[in-house]
């Protein structure tokens, strides 16, 4: 019998897993494990008991619905100040002395994901949304000097992790509206294709495999991510893209989702999320794996409830490639 790491390995290289891997809440179990630099330089504050300030300055502010805050405000208004921006040192041993005690603490049959350093939603909380989006046309060698910050800290870091035998390396980088990407794809590529292919290829060199969560509609750079070296995307949201059109890329990257997190989860009724489960199995795994079931982490903030989370796990545990 496989073990989980095994499992999941063999999920995302498409090598006949022996069974649907899977990332879930107790009771139903999960294949893989997390550990991170503690303070991690990406991290974002719940600021729940009141505003917080992150390392690099960001104002944060949580109105008590979701486990994660919002920038209100930015550490970067001004480029005249960005030699004064506070730039925290990734490799500062204070925030890689608990590795040890985290990996000890892990169970060793499971995959273990490190945590990144976001390339475009840090950026955006420095300088914030609209800033970002005119900086692209405005401001693009200052922009281009801060992706790089952001790539060198994720060099360093893989560096790190790697020295401990992680499997694989995830950040988080929301790119899509409900309906398009945020900036225009060109963009995109101009700026941030190349900054993901350098972290991607670091990842690989050094034997991990390389996840992305991104929310929103990221159709249209989604054969830019699988050619810059992503091996998994993690997606909350499917339906927004529409099952048919993501699943033209089976076969060509891993896709690890829960049910919709929005059209689904919260309205649909139990046999809907049950029947959604094996609509997206069918039509994004291939029968030699490619597909990862995954929960939302803040349920109570994106409205599921404990029946439908229920349902959904105890149904994906139910999927079965020899059905494909």
């Amino acid at each position: 019998m496989m073990t989980a790491k095994e499992n999941m390995i063999r999920t995302i290289k498409f090598q006949n897993p022996e069974r649907v891997a899977h990332v879930l809440p107790a009771p139903y179990g999960s294949d893989s494990g997390w550990f991170s630099m503690q303070p991690n330089v990406d991290a974002r504050p719940s600021s729940k008991n009141g505003n917080s300030v992150d390392e690099w300055g960001a104002i944060w502010e949580n109105i008590g619905i979701c486990n994660l805050g919002e920038v209100k405000e930015y550490p970067l208004k001004d480029w005249a100040d960005f030699a004064r921006l506070n730039i925290p040192d990734v490799e500062a041993e204070f925030r890689w002395a608990s590795l040890p005690e985290q990996l000890a603490k892990a169970d060793k049959a499971k995959f273990m994901l490190a945590s990144g350093v976001s390339l475009y939603e840090r950026i955006h909380f420095i300088r914030g949304l609209e800033n970002t989006w005119t900086d692209i046309y405005l401001e693009p060698e200052n922009l281009q000097k801060l992706i790089d910050i952001l790539v060198e800290m994720n060099l360093k870091a893989i560096k790190r992790y790697a020295a401990v035998g992680a499997d694989g390396y995830l950040f988080c980088d929301d790119w899509g509206l409900q309906n398009k990407l945020m900036i225009s794809p060109e963009k995109w590529r101009e700026f941030w294709k190349p900054a993901y292919a350098k972290v991607y290829k670091a990842a690989h060199d050094a034997g991990m495999l390389t996840f992305l969560h991104s929310c929103g509609y990221i159709l249209e750079i989604l054969d830019d991510l699988i050619d810059a070296g992503l091996d998994v995307a993690q997606l909350d949201q499917q339906l927004n893209m529409g099952l048919d059109k993501l699943g033209a890329y089976k076969g060509r990257i891993t896709f690890w989702c829960p049910v919709d997190i929005q059209a689904v989860m919260p309205h649909g009724t139990m046999d809907e999320i049950r029947r959604y489960c094996h609509e997206m199995f069918e039509k994004l795994a291939t029968p030699h794996g490619g597909f990862i079931a995954q929960w939302y982490g803040d349920p109570k903030g994106a409205g599921h409830s404990q029946e439908a989370i229920d349902a959904m796990c105890k149904e994906f545990l139910t999927l079965d490639y020899r059905t494909l």
